[in-house]
């Protein structure tokens, strides 16, 4: 047991710490018992033990005499006589050689044959030859077996002398005799050896009877012989005899082993009990006790009081039994008194012969109290051996726990090192129990009645009770192979006696509350830092009380202790908290900091853990969960103290106009979190005492602020900080893909995931408040991100609208200089067109987008918005319920294109670009330049977020090199959000106060707070960044295209030039004309040579700083400037007016389609070794644009007539396509096409093109798929708008294009309401309220 345990035994402690709950004391428990006096005892042990003495084998010396031999005689006795003892009772068991014998006597017989025997009798030769003989048959497998089987001592002795007696008629005479006498010689040692096995492995004692017969057989065998170890007797010699005599008993305490036993039990001198010896010596004789069991023997057929009865037994098989084993046991100890003393055999007949048969006794049923007046004195039996054994017992129990002599046990893996009975100790409680015929059982139970004894007086500790019981069970440690008394009758409990089981049941019950008031003591102190073990208790109970079938344990009193317990644990918590709250709560409220509340926290939380460590493995203990008694008391308290003090702490720095600081709070956060995680593990049912999360949310929001505030300065530094180049350690080296992007995108997406992160870090158990955390973070991504992009983009601009140095040198010239050089230019025919350098810091910029955009997907789906939205959706009121107004609205303006600008130029053309403003002549967005172009399509979009109506202004510009811009024509615009109530885009066009109109489509979203929309707009804003700086780039390289792919181009190209026979020709119209001869391939190839040169030298630095998807990305946008331009040359923009754009002939056409050829080629980059496309990929290649382009060779010459049947044709189909469509959510593009004016462009005609929404961008993902979506709509079916597009050249068209125009008209009205139709009657039959699905 550990020290602690014992420790925890202070005096009394036992019987009086559990009074308060009801249990009685430990005095109450101990039954009543003879008084026994110490000296009665003592004499009575004293006898036993003197007995002993006196009955031990008689010690042999050997002894020369030199007397002449006495004549040979032959034996007198035969060797059936002398086996009758054994024969007799051949079916006891006790007589039987124990399991193991015969191999341990083989060891033996295998000794004297090798001459390692150390008794000298053994080491003459023709003993050695005579045991050899009997060697070979005791080796024979057959007769081996039958031995282990039988375990009879008669077969052994009997096969021994007939090969003894084979072996030594060898070489004799038939009238020689002496081989006779030394053959049962040779059988003495055999049968001594054989006693000696018994001895030297501690069986003698668990069959005296077996021991008893062997040395009276040896004896009787001894009779006629003199010296059985000399060489000349064995052999017959007439010299001079070595005799062995016995040598008689000295009577003195040194040579009685037990008697010394008894004098130190009872702490005596060995001349105090030789004295008591020689007094008594006349007395206890062995006649004396023969003379007891004789007695007995005589009270047992008599049913006496003075024996067992059958009403001390259960059931009557039990006595019975018992009678016939006492009667073999009185038999043999008889025999065994008279062997030790010959001469008592004359004056008692029949006893060595045979057993008494008891069987024919009737049973009586007196009891064994009454008196009958039998006389019950024994001279070695007390009157009561019950009371005087158990004295006796706890008096040798006492005397070897005390003597320091007596080593302990070797300790094991699962027992400690203890001290019980020694081995002397144990001998002579077995021959005291023997003597006083005292049943094994008995025996066990009332050693354990004396221990229980002394546990109750705290005489011994928990670990020698438990090896008691260890003990009394028979569970030796292993490698002890020394026998205990314990009698395998302990499992049998049917043999037991009644009495015994009374007591034996009442040891358990006063052991069990013993133990039960130890446990409450310890567990009073189990919340201590160290707490005493409960494990040896726990053991003892679970191993040798419940488990006991003899105790029975009451419901009632169980859950009466578990009740006691739970209080007195929860009282001791109480305790352990106020100590905690007294060392870290100062008392002065005014010096009371979160820190305070954290560290009694972390007490508690440290606490609760330790003690559910402790008791990991045995979480209850009697049904008490010690954890749940802590909890229960200390957690409450905790937080209802927690909650005073954050309370009083906040009103207290609100009144000194203070702040408690944002990271205090969160520590505190963490720390009540904690104490709540313990809190609902072991109290799953019972609810936290306050929400932590109402009480702290604040600092969380004021952390929010503190980053929403500082945002804007992280963007700017991180700006700030960064050159722009890629992250290369070489500038030579060519970067990798994750190198081309710079450090301040990387910087800024680390600050906001260090803000999500910190937030997320909390693990806010609040989901709706947490939704509305990271909604709000949202928003901060949003600004940043939209400051990264605003700061970006102006110095991208500034970079993209640097001068060159000639447009810087034409800067510095007059104005009369740049007229002159403008008129010889014209003269000359010359275009400055001028390629343009790039700088890679531009590209890094653009990378930075890019980087930025895959960085906000990563961030959106580890946020998981859609969950956010989701919980934020659930605990939203019902629709009805609803604030119905908007505050912000945001407005999506797209300017599409405009038509017939006015001329600002001297070549007839401008280079127009679109400025949006308010009313108070605020520039909300610019567009690119669109040289050269009277017919200009910009399609770029501005967000412009309002909180009413708003008045736009749109102001067409001619961008010019030199001097002032010029104003080519306004419009104006009223946004107003009471018009867009039901979200849906519309389309305006405005007729410019000068000439021409412009086209504008407009659409609507409410602003709202909203997780999904925050980051939609944030997708939003880096996609149009991205777009504008992707145009800007192409709108650089596309000035150069559209000098390449000009008609100038084409026509001299096709007319090889101009030259005086083409001046002269055109004064000679009427002239047959001379067809001019095609040009040839490398002709149409080599007119393209410039522009793929130019190509390539803008291409090999864009592959060298952009990224493979940004590479991509401007290419496919340039690709598409490519088309537009192509298409430019082949047909005019849509319109219901006539154009002036010349139709092209067969040769121009030819050519045109051949450059669609060789640029989709160069394009497509595809290697030519080994196959593979290393440019744009062919489905961007392939776009509808392209395929309505191909297309027109089908139509291109085709007569008027034959095209306006087939634009009619279309115009049906696609009509019939829009009435089988009307269930359909939304309808296809090529009816709201934005070609034509009229009444829809005075009332802004409701578009049924799916709107490019913020909620559709919250994520690369929606973006795909929205991309997709509308690529499939292009590519549905065909429509006739090409074919109007080439009857814009024939004049005779005009009137059928103004009849088709206000048909498509009427068909996107009639789709437009049946959309707002299908929307109304989906929100449930009212009006919209601008709630968007979600995913």
């Amino acid at each position: 047991m550990s020290t602690s345990s014992t420790q925890s035994r202070h005096t009394n402690g036992r019987i009086n710490s559990l009074q308060s709950i009801g249990h009685s004391s430990r005095d109450g428990s101990r039954p009543e018992k003879r008084i026994v006096s110490p000296n009665d005892a003592y004499l009575y042990a004293l006898r036993v033990a003197y007995l002993t003495y006196l009955l031990q084998p008689k010690v042999r010396r050997m002894q020369h005499t030199p007397a002449p031999q006495p004549p040979v005689q032959r034996s007198s006795t035969s060797i059936n006589d002398l086996m009758k003892d054994f024969s007799l009772i051949r079916d006891n068991k006790s007589t039987r050689f124990p399991h193991g014998f015969m191999s341990e006597l083989e060891k033996r017989l295998t000794g004297v044959l090798m001459g390692k025997e150390r008794k000298p009798e053994y080491n003459d030769a023709t003993v050695k030859r005579t045991f050899a003989a009997f060697f070979n048959a005791f080796t024979e497998q057959s007769f081996k077996k039958r031995m282990e089987k039988d375990r009879r001592v008669e077969d052994l002795v009997l096969i021994f002398f007939s090969n003894a007696t084979k072996e030594l008629q060898k070489g004799k005479t038939p009238a020689d005799y002496s081989w006779k006498l030394m053959a049962e010689r040779h059988l003495a040692l055999f049968v001594r050896l054989v006693g000696l096995v018994l001895w030297d492995n501690d069986w003698a004692r668990d069959r005296p009877e077996l021991a008893g017969r062997l040395a009276t057989l040896e004896t009787k065998l001894l009779a006629h012989d003199q010296d059985l170890s000399s060489t000349p007797t064995r052999n017959g010699a007439s010299s001079g005899t070595t005799v062995e005599v016995v040598v008689p008993l000295s009577y003195e305490v040194k040579d009685m082993p037990l008697v010394q036993v008894v004098a130190r039990i009872f702490g005596l001198t060995n001349a105090q009990v030789q004295s008591d010896i020689n007094k008594y010596k006349p007395v206890w004789t062995e006649k004396a006790a023969l003379q007891d069991l004789k007695s007995y023997q005589t009270y047992l057929n008599l049913n006496s009081r003075s024996t067992l009865r059958s009403d001390d037994f259960d059931l009557d098989e039990a006595y019975d039994n018992w009678r016939k084993a006492e009667a073999q046991d009185l038999s043999q100890m008889m025999l065994a008194i008279i062997q030790a003393n010959p001469e008592l055999a004359k004056s008692t007949p029949g006893v060595m012969e045979q057993p008494v048969d008891m069987t024919t006794i009737n049973s009586g049923n007196h009891n064994p109290g009454a008196s009958d007046g039998d006389d019950t004195a024994f001279t070695f039996i007390p009157p009561d051996a019950r009371s005087y054994y158990r004295f006796i017992a706890a008096e040798a129990f006492a005397h070897d726990l005390n003597d320091a002599a007596l080593q302990p046990s070797e300790a094991t893996t699962e027992t400690p090192a203890t001290k019980l009975l020694s081995k002397q100790s144990m001998e002579l409680l077995n021959e005291i129990g023997l003597r006083w015929r005292i049943p094994p059982i008995s025996r066990i139970i009332l050693f354990l009645d004396a221990v229980r004894e002394k546990f109750l007086d705290e005489d011994i500790t928990l670990d020698t009770l438990d090896a008691v019981f260890n003990f009394i069970k028979g569970q030796p440690s292993e490698a002890k192979k020394t026998q205990t008394f314990i009698n395998p009758l302990m499992s049998d409990r049917t043999t037991w006696l009644l009495v015994d089981t009374a007591l034996y049941q009442q040891i358990l019950s006063s052991l069990h509350e013993a133990l039960m008031r130890d446990l409450y003591n310890t567990m009073q102190q189990c919340y201590e830092s160290i707490a005493p073990n409960i494990a040896p208790i726990m053991y003892v109970l679970e191993n040798h009380i419940y488990e006991d079938p003899s105790f029975s344990k009451s419901p009632e009193e169980m859950d009466a202790f578990a009740g006691a317990l739970y209080e007195g644990l929860q009282q001791k918590a109480h305790e352990k908290y106020r100590s905690y709250l007294e060392q870290h709560v100062p008392q002065d409220q005014q010096s009371w900091e979160f820190f305070n509340v954290i560290e009694l926290g972390k007490a508690v939380t440290a606490l609760a853990q330790k003690i559910q460590k402790r008791y990991k493995k045995n979480r209850e203990v009697m049904g008490v969960n010690p954890l749940t008694a802590l909890v229960e008391t200390i957690l409450p308290l905790y937080a209802e103290d927690a909650r005073d003090i954050v309370t009083r702490i906040l009103e207290l720095a609100q009144t000194k106009g203070e702040e408690v600081p944002i990271e205090d709070g969160f520590q505190l956060y963490a720390e009540l979190t904690d104490i709540r995680r313990v809190h609902g593990e072991v109290l799953p049912n019972a609810p936290f005492p306050f929400s932590i999360e109402a009480t702290l949310a604040d600092f969380v929001w004021r952390w929010i602020a503190m980053t929403e505030s500082a945002i804007t300065d992280w963007v700017d530094q991180a700006i700030k900080q960064d050159n722009f180049r890629v992250r290369t350690d070489n500038p030579q080296q060519i970067p990798t893909e994750e190198q081309r992007h710079s450090v301040s995108v990387i910087d800024i997406f680390s600050s906001f995931n260090q803000a999500i992160d910190r937030v997320v870090q909390l693990n806010w158990d609040d989901d709706l408040q947490y939704a509305k955390f990271m909604t709000a973070l949202a928003k901060i991504v949003g600004t940043g991100i939209a400051r990264y992009c605003d700061v970006l983009e102006q110095r991208f601009s500034k970079e993209m609208d640097r001068l060159s140095p000639e447009q810087e040198l034409a800067a510095s010239q007059t104005k009369q200089e740049k007229w002159l050089q403008l008129a010889k230019d014209t003269w000359n025919n010359k275009e400055k067109i001028e390629p343009f350098q790039f700088f890679p810091e531009s590209f890094v910029k653009l990378n930075n987008i890019d980087f930025a955009t895959r960085q906000l997907d990563k961030l959106e789906h580890e946020v998981n918005v859609d969950a956010c939205a989701a919980v934020i959706q659930r605990h939203a009121l019902p629709v009805a319920q609803r604030q119905k107004k908007i505050n912000n609205y945001v407005f999506t303006i797209k300017i599409v294109e405009a038509e017939d600008l006015k001329a600002c130029d001297m070549n007839g053309s401008s280079d127009p670009y679109v400025v949006l403003g308010d009313e108070y002549q605020k520039r909300l967005a610019k567009t690119r330049i669109v040289y050269r172009n009277l017919n200009p399509r910009w399609d770029e979009s501005v967000d412009i977020t309002t909180q009413g109506p708003l008045n736009i202004i749109a102001t067409v510009w001619d961008w010019d090199a030199m001097g002032d811009h010029d104003c080519v024509g306004r419009a104006s615009l009223k946004l107003d959000p009471s018009h867009f109530g039901d979200f849906m885009p519309r389309e305006y066009w405005l007729d410019l106060d000068s000439q021409g109109r412009i086209l504008l489509r407009v659409s609507m979203e409410g602003e709202r707070d909203d997780i999904q929309f925050y980051f939609g707009k944030a997708f939003r804003t880096l996609k149009r960044t991205e777009r504008d700086m992707t145009r800007t780039i192409t709108d650089k390289l596309s000035a150069y295209i559209h000098y390449c792919l000009s008609r100038r181009t084409l026509r001299n190209l096709t007319s090889k030039g101009i030259s005086m026979s083409t001046v002269s020709s055109y004064f000679n119209r009427n002239r047959p004309q001379q067809p001019t001869p095609a040009p040839s391939e490398a002709e149409v190839a080599n007119a393209l040579k410039r522009l793929f040169a130019y190509f390539d030298d803008n291409f090999a630095i864009m592959n060298q700083t952009l990224t493979s998807t940004a590479m991509v990305m401007v290419m496919t946008r340039l690709w598409k400037e490519v088309l537009v331009t192509i298409e430019a040359l082949l047909v005019p923009p849509l319109s219901d007016k006539p154009s002036q754009q010349r139709q092209l002939n067969q040769q121009e056409l030819d050519v045109v389609f051949k450059w669609l050829q060789y640029l989709f080629d160069f394009f497509h980059a595809v290697d030519e070794d080994s196959g593979e496309a290393n440019g744009v990929p062919l489905d961007v290649l392939r776009s509808p644009k392209y395929f309505d382009i191909t297309t027109l060779n089908f139509f291109y010459f085709e007569p008027t007539d034959a095209l306006v049947r087939t634009s009619e044709r279309m115009a049906s189909a696609a009509a019939a396509r829009q009435q089988s469509q009307r269930n359909r959510l939304s309808a296809p593009a090529s009816l709201a096409s934005p070609a034509f004016g009229g009444a829809a462009g005075l009332v802004g005609l409701p578009s049924t093109r799916r709107s490019k929404s913020i909620m559709l961008s919250r994520n690369l993902g929606t973006m795909k798929k929205a991309k997709e979506e509308k690529w499939k709509e292009a590519q549905a079916d065909p429509n006739d708008d090409m074919i109007l597009r080439i009857l814009r050249m024939r004049p005779e068209a005009e009137r059928y294009l103004k009849d088709r125009s206000r048909q498509k008209e009427r068909l996107a009205a009639a789709a437009a309401a049946d959309m707002i139709v299908k929307q109304s009657l989906m929100a449930g039959g009212g009006r919209m309220m601008g709630n968007l699905p979600r995913r």
